[in-house]
């Protein structure tokens, strides 16, 4: 029984081992092909590569390896490698700016690029699934754990309101299951309210408020917020 338990534990740390190198892999590959793209369009680069990489395995998935497909988009492709409904590209690259022209094409999702910067990552990924883009209620999330996890807003033209986010140990969970909501500390601007800061970040007043411990809903310019 313990040599099956050991057995077991060594194939899981081995497997988690070769995931994260995957996902690394993935990041030193695509991220200069990301920054150009957020360069040119205003998508954080950590979006393009979040997203790519919650989509594709970090490229393991077959469109991924045959078509070069990273974000599942549908329409012709001319592979004798495998047959499939999604769309064929020449580079990764080009899925990453089809993906990023696929939402400029949509209202819902077009309103992104002059509402949030090109820092703004965690704006970005709850304005896409708020708009329709997946299903899943917690796929904002994921794709933000994936952001933190391998630090991609390090690829983020980072303005000045952009603040490394941080883990609190009283993060409230979102829905019933064990993933842990992300947090990110946000600096006040001119002009915020807690009913726009909560908006913008899809929480409440109520759980803003009893993060920071506010009694009021009174707030200061440049005062740091946990979401």
């Amino acid at each position: 029984m313990k040599k099956t338990f050991w057995l077991l534990l060594l194939l899981i740390c081995t497997s988690a081992a070769a995931q994260q190198s995957t996902a690394s892999k993935y990041v030193q590959l695509y991220k200069d092909a990301a920054i150009r793209q957020m360069n040119k369009n205003g998508v954080p680069a950590s979006i393009i590569l979040g997203v790519a990489m919650h989509e594709s395995g970090s490229g393991t998935s077959k469109i991924a390896k045959y078509l070069n497909n990273h974000f599942g988009m549908k329409g012709r492709n001319n592979s004798s490698e495998i047959k499939s409904a999604y769309k064929g590209y020449e580079s990764t690259e080009e899925s990453y700016e089809d993906f990023i022209g696929a939402l400029k094409r949509h209202q819902k999702f077009n309103m992104l690029f002059s509402k949030f910067s090109d820092s703004d990552y965690m704006g970005w990924a709850i304005g896409i699934q708020r708009g329709g883009y997946a299903a899943s209620k917690t796929w904002a999330r994921q794709v933000i754990a994936i952001i933190k996890k391998y630090e991609l807003y390090k690829y983020d033209n980072q303005n000045i309101s952009f603040i490394k986010p941080v883990d609190s140990p009283q993060e409230e969970t979102m829905t019933s299951q064990t993933e842990a909501s992300p947090t990110t500390v946000y600096r006040v601007k001119r002009g915020d309210t807690l009913l726009d800061i909560a908006k913008k970040f899809d929480t409440s007043v109520k759980v803003i408020k009893k993060k920071n411990n506010l009694r009021t809903a009174n707030l200061r310019l440049g005062q740091k917020l946990e979401i």
